[in-house]
């Protein structure tokens, strides 16, 4: 998978490590599109239609062509080696489905929080929630249409973030972008002062 070494090797059965990654952030960040572009299998998604039950439930504001919504997860994986597996898993936006979290988070090795400069606040349940669990984690702007109209420095003071926590621009539709930002997360988890 790239610059970060593993000390994975399979079990007493020869089954391989398992590695879990949460993808995370606010609805209509690209949670579904990343795991969709790096997993070498088809992803599970449990994507349901908006309707018009979800008027004043839903915060649709700055997604006017977003029709779909992820109301469980979304999976995929990726074979690093022979024994070594990650395990992606999407949350869910849509802050009636956070509750999920709870149980999505158990075991993960840490988190990419994706964020849209468009909408930095939709991001802000997620950053904190990984802060206040001691769970490391990467932000990553995801760049609509190759848009870049904040500066790092601009974003990292939006969002409040420590100085350890890795921030990268990224296009989460292209495989290599989000093989790049597992990496980044991989790094920063094996970086002593990440380890709480």
């Amino acid at each position: 998978m790239g610059s970060a070494s593993f000390n994975a090797s399979s079990d007493a059965f020869g089954a391989p490590q398992a590695m879990k990654i949460l993808i995370a952030g606010g609805f209509g960040v690209g949670k579904t599109t990343m795991v969709g572009a790096i997993s070498e299998v088809p992803p599970l998604r449990t994507e349901e239609y908006l309707t018009r039950a979800s008027i004043g439930i839903d915060d649709l504001e700055g997604t006017p062509d977003k029709s779909t919504t992820t109301v469980a997860l979304d999976f995929g994986r990726i074979t690093v080696t022979s024994d070594l597996v990650v395990y992606l898993f999407g949350t869910p936006g849509q802050e009636r489905f956070w509750f999920m979290w709870n149980d999505l988070v158990h075991g993960a090795l840490g988190a990419v929080v994706l964020v849209d400069t468009r909408r930095l606040a939709v991001s802000f349940a997620s950053i904190d929630f990984f802060e206040s669990r001691g769970i490391p984690f990467v932000v990553a702007v995801n760049r609509f249409d190759g848009v870049e109209d904040r500066t790092y420095d601009e974003v990292r003071a939006a969002l409040d973030l420590d100085r350890q926590v890795p921030l990268v621009m990224s296009d989460v539709r292209d495989r290599t972008a989000c093989r790049d930002l597992l990496l980044t997360l991989v790094d920063h988890v094996m970086e002593p002062e990440s380890i709480v």
